[in-house]
């Protein structure tokens, strides 16, 4: 069945979330790879906890709050200064190399593509025009219309709804494991985009592709549609 649209996680996806790690370490030496992995691990297991528990607050809360802790855990000096550094650069996230040409062919091709993220409007609106990406995106989906964060179902619906078709009429392409189990036990066609080398998570499903990089997205995508 050809493709109707595609759906990219941003963060780590087409954001690269340990981009910050050069700033960490700028600001804290020798700590700054530790700094951004806990960063991120709190980041999303604090979107867990409140959509386990109906506590919603939006992404750029969670990312801060993450923060904090991940400051407070490494005994780390809480500015302002810096605090204000490290967030102002996750608006801004570097884009991964590849991305610009490997969607410029998917658009070239016909294929709507879209963003289905935990990211407030405002993050990915400044994410996009910051990596130069915007242009190749018909829509941008942030879970905040539902208030609910990936892999709660109704965060993944809103790709269906938007494109007005079943879920199995679109790819979801994501480099976090946990969001491509959500995606597949939704019924998407999913492509984990494992760009870091890491085990399938253990829980009974499996993506229906896994690549490296935006490349093998793209080729899969035309495998697809032909």
């Amino acid at each position: 069945m050809p493709l109707k649209a595609i759906a990219f996680d941003a963060y780590g996806t087409l954001f690269d979330v340990y981009s910050v790690s050069s700033m960490a370490e700028e600001l804290f030496p020798g700590k700054g790879a530790q700094l951004a992995a806990l960063w991120r691990d709190k980041q999303i297991e604090y979107t867990r906890l409140r959509t386990l528990c109906h506590q919603y607050a939006d992404f750029w809360q969670v990312t801060g709050d993450a923060l904090d802790y991940s400051f407070t855990a490494l005994g780390l000096d809480l500015a302002p200064s810096s605090r204000n550094r490290l967030m102002g650069q996750y608006a801004e996230l570097s884009a991964f190399s590849e991305n610009a040409g490997q969607l410029k062919r998917l658009k070239d091709a016909g294929i709507a593509l879209s963003i289905l993220s935990n990211g407030t409007p405002w993050m990915l609106d400044q994410a996009l025009k910051a990596s130069g990406l915007d242009e190749y995106f018909e829509h941008v989906l942030s879970v905040d219309a539902v208030k609910r964060f990936k892999t709660a179902p109704e965060a993944y619906q809103m790709g269906p709804d938007t494109f007005g078709c079943d879920a199995t009429d679109i790819l979801f392409v994501s480099s976090n494991c946990w969001d491509i189990c959500g995606a597949t036990w939704f019924g998407y066609r999913t492509i984990w985009l494992n760009r870091y080398g890491l085990p399938l998570e253990r829980l009974g499903v499996k993506p229906h592709q896994i690549g490296a990089s935006l490349k093998d997205v793209a080729d899969y995508a035309m495998e697809l549609n032909n």
